[in-house]
């Protein structure tokens, strides 16, 4: 390695080693840390210091007269460092670098090297001085945090890390074999890296419990402190099974240390292992102590890594793959049905009437009933098969390798799983849904168009009968399109305020048939291209699409302007009756914008009845109840539209501050035909009499059903026996063609 410089000519050469017969300076010398070194012109080694053999473990007598790259050159040394020395000397005389040389055990030993030229002439041994500063610990940290750092910057998987921090320690120290484990939150061990143990041991640990004599890992994460087994064959923390496969396969020592993450928590060991019963030296110690750090560190990221990812790609209420991730999911799975020509099925499972259990019991039992109907989900499934959370109530699976007829006994499945009673905070609940499904390939062949063809079915399921599934067909495809192109031409219309109308039709005394009560707004739609559009469907687009607020007031106020241009005109209109979507209720503003639409015209709360459904007088939040209050008690009459077909509760009645009652067209059709509507209908009478309310049956068509309420007290008739919903003009006229009835 040193090389020496040529001698000066005709300068006789004095013993290499003659300088050094002074005691004194040989002390000084072997008691540096350093360890110094002469070699004389043949570049061969002449002197050692006793600092050289605590460094490198040679003595003296191995070393002198060899040539000390013979010596300490290793299998990862600098291959152009004799070379770069040789240039140094040659020119300058001296020669500084830190490079990696090999001790007699073949551990490798980072020095600061620095070499003289020290000619015969000045005393010196003729070659050269060399002198070996063991920086080896500080290289240690410096390689081992830049190897691990950049495996962080690279984004390498956790056990690639762990494996590689291994590796760094095996080749610091050959004596080593290193493991690391992690703690799961069971408690469980489960291996990370251990590329020098057998494979057998890292399987024999994986879900081993720690505990108090769990062997040198699982006692130090139990007790949360190191943990030196220096004899594995006679330590009592082993079992006599784990003793014999370590002892089997060469190890006879372990050193476990706890891994903490920045809380204290114990996140995983690290263990060296070593071939004979021994203790760590101060290099183990030192490695430990970096190491522990840097396994932290990598720990730690990865659990941050896993807790974004199960933000980014899992459900937080059910833990289920959310809409990102099962889409992702499905389409590689697609993919794979397509190359091997199998099919499959998406389900798509909504709960029936989950918005009732938010609003009557609330949205900690709504969790509740989430996350059970998630396990129930779960639990039914095939190992291949793939499930989801979209949104709220909605799941959604896919079924690989899956036919019409699996598909379909598959939902049964799932539908009785959902139905089955479950215990929702000390209550039993009975939970249903319906099912969508579409076929793949034949319904479609991404699955976006899957999704919404399920999605398309799934509905009708509802629509169908709840609590049931539907298979895709294609004029369900046809209905949804038409609905889209409902919804869009209904937004246009809101926002050009044109085709929308209201049309009146008369409510009339029983007594008096050709007195008017009131009359009820109804909302009317006539398209450019379509013609009239049924009520029932645009107003159901409108409260799927979220416009149903903006219409209510819109027809609220439309209203409001109609009675009042009656009554500028001179026509004796009692009063006008608006229907409210129980959507409005939810807007903290409500009850202040239906008192603002009456000032507007001029109008007293007296003007206008407001109806509202059972299902608004069942909501149980806080909000719609405090509208109701606050019509309430600003004089405002509301009436009950279509009671008796909901979940009426007659409990509701007398709390709720109800005017009237409407009585359901379904009851009035089959009056004179069925023993069962008459009873029903004379229960509403008596139920409406007895609390004070006045009721008005719907859709009286016949003089039968008209003579039968009069017979039984009704008070008050609407249906096209008197008169259809009219718009304002034909209103007009029909007040004039009563006008000589009633004188």
């Amino acid at each position: 390695m040193p090389t020496s410089a040529p001698p000066s000519p005709g300068i006789p050469s004095p013993s290499p080693t003659a300088w050094l017969a002074d005691a004194p300076l040989r002390k000084a010398l072997d008691d540096s840390d350093n360890a110094i070194v002469m070699s004389n012109s043949e570049r061969l080694v002449v002197y050692v210091n006793e600092g050289f053999a605590r460094l490198f473990g040679f003595e003296a007598h191995e070393v002198l007269g060899r040539n000390l790259s013979h010596v300490l050159i290793g299998p990862r040394s600098d291959p152009d460092l004799l070379g770069q020395i040789r240039g140094s000397l040659g020119t300058s005389g001296s020669f500084h670098v830190e490079t990696l040389l090999y001790s007699k055990s073949g551990q490798p030993r980072w020095v600061s090297m620095m070499i003289n030229a020290s000619d015969e002439a000045s005393g010196g041994p003729g070659g050269s001085i060399t002198i070996l500063t063991d920086i080896t610990l500080t290289k240690m940290h410096e390689m081992l945090q830049k190897r691990v750092l950049e495996g962080l910057v690279n984004e390498l998987p956790l056990s690639g890390l762990m494996a590689l921090l291994c590796d760094e320690v095996e080749r610091i120290a050959p004596e080593v074999t290193a493991s690391v484990l992690a703690v799961d939150d069971q408690g469980r061990l489960r291996p990370l890296a251990a590329p020098g143990l057998p494979a057998a041991i890292s399987r024999a640990i994986d879900g081993l419990p720690i505990g108090p004599s769990a062997g040198s890992c699982g006692t130090a994460a139990y007790r949360r402190e190191p943990v030196l087994t220096t004899d594995i064959a006679t330590d009592p923390l082993w079992t006599d099974q784990d003793r014999a496969l370590y002892l089997a396969s060469g190890f006879k020592a372990c050193w476990s240390s706890p891994i903490c993450d920045h809380q204290g928590k114990v996140a995983g060991t690290l263990a060296f292992y070593f071939r004979e019963p021994r203790q760590p030296d101060a290099l183990h110690e030192r490695l430990v102590d970096m190491c522990l750090h840097l396994c932290a560190l990598a720990i730690e990221r990865n659990a941050t890594r896993q807790r974004l990812h199960q933000l980014a790609f899992f459900d937080a209420l059910t833990g289920l793959p959310n809409r990102a991730l099962f889409h992702d999911s499905a389409e590689h799975r697609l993919a794979q049905l397509q190359a091997a020509r199998h099919g499959g099925a998406v389900l798509f499972v909504d709960l029936d009437r989950f918005k009732q259990v938010n609003d009557t019991q609330g949205h900690a039992a709504g969790d509740a009933v989430l996350c059970e109907v998630a396990r129930r989900l779960s639990r039914a499934l095939r190992e291949h098969d793939l499930i989801g959370r979209l949104a709220a109530d909605e799941f959604v699976l896919l079924l690989p390798e899956c036919d019409t007829d699996r598909a379909v006994q598959t939902a049964r499945t799932l539908l009785e799983a959902v139905a089955a009673p479950m215990d929702i905070e000390g209550q039993a609940h009975v939970c249903h849904a319906s099912i969508g499904i579409a076929m793949f390939p034949g319904d479609g062949e991404s699955i976006d168009t899957l999704l919404r063809h399920a999605d398309q079915a799934m509905y009708q399921a509802k629509s169908d009968h709840r609590h049931s599934l539907q298979l895709f067909s294609a004029e369900m495809n046809r209905h949804a399109q038409e609905r889209v192109a409902v919804e869009r031409a209904l937004r246009q219309a809101m926002a050009e305020r044109s085709g929308i109308t209201l049309h009146y039709q008369p409510q009339v005394l029983s007594s008096s048939p050709g007195t008017l009560h009131g009359v009820e707004a109804l909302a009317r739609w006539h398209h450019a291209d379509w013609g009239m559009v049924p009520p029932g469907r645009f107003i159901a687009v409108a409260e799927e699409a979220g416009l149903i607020h903006e219409l209510t007031l819109w027809l609220l106020d439309q209203a409001c302007a109609q009675l009042a241009a009656w009554r500028a005109a001179g026509h004796d209109v009692p009063c006008v009756a608006v229907n409210l979507s129980g959507r409005s209720f939810h807007q903290p503003e409500f009850a202040q914008q239906v008192c603002e639409a009456l000032a507007r015209h001029g109008l007293r709360t007296g003007d206008v009845l407001l109806e509202i459904t059972e299902s608004v007088m069942m909501d149980a939040r806080p909000m719609t109840r405090t509208n109701i209050d606050t019509l309430h008690s600003r004089g405002f009459r509301l009436s009950l539209d279509d009671f008796g077909t909901g979940y009426s509760s007659l409990s509701y009645l007398h709390r709720l501050p109800i005017s009237e009652l409407k009585l359901d067209m379904a009851f009035v059709r089959d009056l004179t035909t069925s023993p069962t509507a008459r009873a029903l209908t004379v229960s509403v009478l008596s139920i409406a009499h007895s609390l004070g309310m006045a009721v008005v049956a719907e859709g009286v068509e016949t003089p039968g059903q008209q003579q039968w309420l009069q017979a039984h007290g009704c008070p008050v008739m609407q249906g096209y026996l008197f008169g259809k919903p009219m718009p304002p003009d034909e209103i007009e006229a029909w007040l004039c063609a009563q006008a000589p009835q009633r004188r």
